[in-house]
């Protein structure tokens, strides 16, 4: 890349705009600049289109993907306090109660008194909650499928494993020491 391209002349938002109203320029792509180079750009692109596309794909069962979270984390674990599923899944406990409240309305999940602490909730899948998360799953899995596609299965695999190591690291980096 010339160092032209970093000038301030070149950055000036006249000159993009004037460049962005060329007919002949139209079909070509700005230059995102530094953004090119920064990993947070793109995951969060990344982030934006596997969120959109879950979306899309889980929309005949009404499941946003924070919801669908918390019912395969109640699913797999039923009992556990929202306490204990705010920390799993690093959802505010205001916001989590918020949605234990949609999904209760929902008839999905059902919050009884815990054995463990007559203080908490242990919070469990209905039979339909249970139903719902069977189709869900099925659904998450056309999703995961595309994604496969659109990275190749084995990208797909690397960068779960990377993503996993990230998040012990900086789970490890932030914990009181």
């Amino acid at each position: 890349m010339s160092d032209r391209k970093f000038s301030a002349k070149a950055a000036s938002p006249s000159k993009s705009r004037s460049r962005l109203a060329n007919p002949k320029m139209r079909g070509a792509r700005p230059d995102r600049g530094v953004l090119n180079g920064h990993l947070g750009y793109f995951m969060r692109r990344a982030q934006v289109w596997v969120f959109q596309d879950f979306i899309r794909t889980l929309a005949p069962v009404d499941i946003r993907p924070a919801q669908y979270s918390v019912l395969v984390v109640i699913g797999a674990n039923p009992g556990l306090s929202q306490s204990d599923i705010s920390d799993i899944l690093a959802i505010e406990r205001a916001r989590l109660v918020r949605m234990l409240d949609r999904l209760d309305r929902r008839g999905l999940t059902l919050r009884l008194p815990s054995d463990r602490d007559r203080r908490s909730h242990a919070v469990h899948l209905t039979r339909e909650g249970q139903k719902l998360l069977k189709q869900a799953k099925m659904l998450a899995a056309q999703h995961e499928a595309k994604l496969a596609e659109l990275f190749g299965p084995a990208n797909r695999q690397i960068m779960i494993e990377i993503l996993r190591e990230f998040e012990a690291r900086s789970s490890a980096a932030q914990a009181p020491r």
